[in-house]
């Protein structure tokens, strides 16, 4: 996310704040306004469903594939995915491979403001190789040579994601599709950079989307979706830099505060805004990738020991620490 794009989100974050009125404190309604029982118990919950199982040893080779949709004929939302690939682990993804034998659990993955799917191939190629589907859509309004910039349509990519969602799951059953009988339709998780978290915390906020069972949110903040998380608990972690100049860390915070399920937070004392994610290289992105790896694999595959290997993987070369509440 370049510093133009960066600025342009605060102005207009706290416009689109305005314009949804108090969504911090907004809770799922039902026809006539009033709040769900059904939302209300489910979010108190703190137990979530976690399954029983191990993730897969060690790495696999990568494939990439281009996906072309377009939600409700007008939202064009071409999609890319990075998949378990059959061969030698290590090297460039391959367009077109053919998947590694195996279900593997799938991450719907949200850019930041002026972002695309491409800027976070280093992160997301590392949760591929080790045993997800990584689904990203490139979002027709808040991506870098998109037509028609809208930063108020960030309140419009949740249901982007989860139409996304329905169409990637879809692979999994199509007749001749490289990803048939790959996909763990029923492990699912959502993740973000910047915008893009705040489209991720609207999936379990005001467009909770049920088959969710975890998240992942880079430096968000809940403004325009809210923090009434809703539905069955899924353990959420939090990646933020102290010194971020976009978004406050002390915002970030503020949601992972009101998350009612377990979650974890890691703060970067000498984080900003998430370039780290970007650059492909270094100390900090090793630490959040190994330790947002172990996350999804205990949420998604079940592994309990990668669940205690989380704060090993946080404290790794001094440059995080972990609020662990999981």
């Amino acid at each position: 996310m370049s510093r133009r794009a960066a600025a342009a989100l605060v102005a207009t974050t706290l416009v689109a704040s305005a314009l949804v009125g108090c969504s911090a404190d907004r809770e799922p309604t039902d026809r006539a306004g009033t709040p769900t029982p059904e939302a209300t118990a489910a979010a108190a919950s703190s137990a979530p469903a976690i399954p029983a199982g191990s993730a897969p040893d060690g790495t696999f080779a990568l494939g990439v594939r281009q996906l072309k949709l377009n939600r409700d004929g007008d939202r064009p939302l071409p999609v890319t995915v990075w998949y378990p690939a059959a061969g030698r682990a290590g090297g460039k993804p391959t367009s077109g491979a053919d998947a590694a034998d195996g279900r593997f659990p799938v991450i719907m993955f949200s850019h930041g403001l002026g972002g695309r799917p491409d800027d976070y191939q280093a992160l997301l190629t590392r949760w591929a190789s080790a045993g997800f589907v990584v689904a990203a859509p490139t979002f027709p309004k808040t991506s870098r040579g998109g037509g028609d910039p809208n930063v108020l349509d960030v309140l419009n990519q949740p249901a982007d994601v989860s139409y996304a969602l329905t169409r990637v799951l879809a692979l999994d059953t199509r007749d001749g599709d490289p990803l048939r009988g790959r996909l763990a339709t029923d492990r699912v998780a959502a993740a973000g950079h910047s915008a893009g978290a705040v489209t991720t915390i609207g999936l379990f906020t005001a467009g909770r989307d049920d088959r969710l069972a975890a998240g992942v949110v880079f430096a968000g903040t809940a403004l325009g979706v809210g923090t009434a998380f809703a539905g069955a608990a899924a353990p959420q972690m939090f990646v933020h830099g102290e010194a971020d100049e976009v978004v406050r860390y002390a915002a970030g915070k503020a949601v992972y505060d009101k998350v009612p399920w377990p979650k974890a937070m890691l703060s970067l004392p000498d984080g900003d805004h998430g370039r780290a994610l970007l650059r492909g290289e270094g100390a900090t992105l090793r630490v959040v990738a190994e330790t947002t790896t172990e996350f999804l694999r205990w949420t998604l595959y079940g592994d309990a020991e990668a669940r205690k290997r989380i704060p090993t993987a946080a404290s790794r070369d001094d440059v995080a620490t972990l609020d662990d509440n999981l």
